[in-house]
């Protein structure tokens, strides 16, 4: 890896220092210098002015200023995609390293990326240490992130990204920055396994590739690159400069946010997040490769400190090599169906189950609208065509739930299917699945008695926040053909009345640890 130029290096020192300086006197406040190993940000109060260093490393060459200038007219590009109100302008830097000016006239010396500065506290990263993340928010993100996923420019075939000899490529660079010191060991266990992995995931990436999920992402969506502005929450500081990093999987996208959170002692929120993004998207299919691209973002995380801590700069976080390794490790299929009558509680403790156990959850309410073209909460009387609740659109669901369910167990994950399963052929059919894959099946069967799944049904209807129609007529219909449970079907039951207070650890417990195998 280059050493960054020393003379170049030096000057930039100095031109950084003179412009904090020049910035204090011009706005009367003090400036705050934050340095990482590629750039110098200077906070004012009011803008964040950030200036390239001028380095070069194996991902990155800012050694020239007409270099460190198309970096900085790609990042304001880029990151207006999704935090248009924080990335302003480019602003050019006149004058001498010792006695900048911002702006002006003649040849620049340098130039300046002007942001809009956010509040101290504001950065992901900085709410959750502080206790100040809730679902809402994560939820909040996760629909931020799967729009702008969706509307990404999709990679042309004729490219190299995302293709399986880059991703490989790009995986053994990472690890091969660690030294040969690290080669043994640890390290040398996460180099077998990506190696391996690399070679068994190559029809699958190249595959996603032609489906078109490699687009022009965001490319380093860890905790610090994740900001709260009031009520919104989005990313910034995007790759700018190297599109190989930018030009990903959808996957490897969200993989840096999911491993991170999973880092920083969060995974109930990375799988919440996860369960936000894939109902909106539906590529649950993509869940074959997430967990590559997680032990990948570990370790690149694990690099940059490394690099940070080589540049004599703050180097604190987790321990992202263990962490790479705990994603290893993780291999928990197992398929557990929800039974009940809409108003039940199913998927209220579904979600809290699937953020306590870890597990990836397919709700038919959601399943069904994605059948016709809707989204989550599209009113299906307006849109889609009549029969949408008809028997045959109702094997249709649990079709589409079967064969997504199949794909995610072949990815190691534990599913919770959300539906009703009100007939005994619906929940065979699933017990069948989970022999054929050789992995324990369970039933979560939830009830409360008929006035409170009267009062939750019309409360639900009222508040049109959740992808579920069902009014008091389908409640009513449900009672009349519920098929009950048989007592094969009770020896895998977990049954849970809604009506009371909900230990979501102890059914976790139950489910993970002493389900009964078939």
């Amino acid at each position: 890896m280059p050493a960054p130029p020393r003379n170049n290096r030096a000057v930039g020192d100095v031109l950084a220092n003179a412009l904090q300086r020049t910035l204090e006197i011009s706005t009367g406040r003090t400036v705050r210098r934050i340095e990482t190993h590629i750039s110098w940000v200077l906070l004012d109060g009011e803008h964040a002015w950030k200036i390239k260093k001028p380095v070069q490393f194996g991902f990155l060459n800012f050694t020239s200023l007409k270099l460190r200038h198309r970096a900085c007219e790609d990042e304001l590009r880029l990151n207006r995609r999704l935090a248009p109100t924080l990335y302003l302008d480019v602003v050019p830097i006149h004058g001498r390293p010792d006695a900048p000016c911002l702006g002006g006239g003649g040849e620049p010396i340098e130039y300046a990326l002007r942001m809009r500065q956010f509040a101290s506290g504001a950065l992901l990263s900085e709410r959750l240490a502080s206790g100040c993340v809730n679902g809402a928010l994560i939820d909040r993100l996760a629909a931020r992130l799967a729009a702008f996923h969706q509307a990404a420019a999709i990679a042309p075939a004729v490219t190299a990204h995302g293709s399986a000899p880059q991703i490989r490529a790009q995986t053994a660079r990472v690890l091969a920055g660690f030294g040969s010191q690290d080669a043994k060991g640890e390290l040398g266990t996460l180099c077998a396994w990506c190696d391996t992995q690399g070679r068994d995931l190559a029809a699958t990436f190249d595959r996603r590739k032609r489906q078109g999920w490699v687009r022009e992402c965001h490319g380093d969506l860890h905790l610090q690159n994740i900001v709260a502005l009031g009520d919104d929450i989005t990313a910034f500081d995007c790759i700018e400069f190297d599109p190989d990093l930018r030009w990903i999987d959808v996957q490897c996208d969200i993989a840096f946010l999911t491993m991170d959170l999973a880092a920083h002692n969060r995974a109930d929120l990375a799988w919440r997040f996860l369960d936000r993004w894939l109902e909106y998207h539906g590529d649950y299919a993509g869940l074959a490769v997430l967990r590559y691209y997680e032990v990948y973002r570990a370790l690149v995380r694990a690099l940059v400190i490394r690099l940070r801590h080589s540049e004599g700069l703050e180097a604190a976080g987790p321990d992202y090599v263990a962490v790479a390794r705990s994603f290893v490790e993780a291999h928990n299929a197992r398929l557990l169906i929800t039974h009940g009558l809409s108003g039940s509680g199913k998927s209220y403790v579904a979600q809290r189950l699937l953020e306590v156990a870890g597990a990836i959850r397919l709700r038919s309410d959601v399943e069904r609208k994605r059948l016709f073209g809707l989204s989550a909460l599209d009113v299906s009387s307006a849109r889609a065509p009549q029969g949408i609740y008809a028997r045959a659109a109702t094997q249709g669901t649990y079709e589409a739930l079967y064969a997504a369910s199949a794909v995610v167990l072949d990815a190691g994950y534990p599913v919770i299917v959300d539906a009703t399963f009100l007939r005994a052929g619906e929940r065979d059919a699933f017990r069948n699945l989970a022999r054929r894959k050789g992995v324990r099946f369970s039933i979560l069967y939830c009830h409360a008695d008929h006035a409170t799944l009267r009062e939750r049904v019309q409360a639900r209807r009222h508040r049109a926040d959740d992808p579920s129609e069902a009014d008091l007529a389908v409640l009513e219909r449900q009672r009349v053909f519920c098929e009950p449970l048989t007592q094969a079907e009770l020896l895998h039951c977990i049954e849970i009345d809604t009506g009371g207070p909900i230990d979501v650890q102890t059914l976790a417990r139950r489910w993970l640890y002493e389900s009964k195998p078939d």
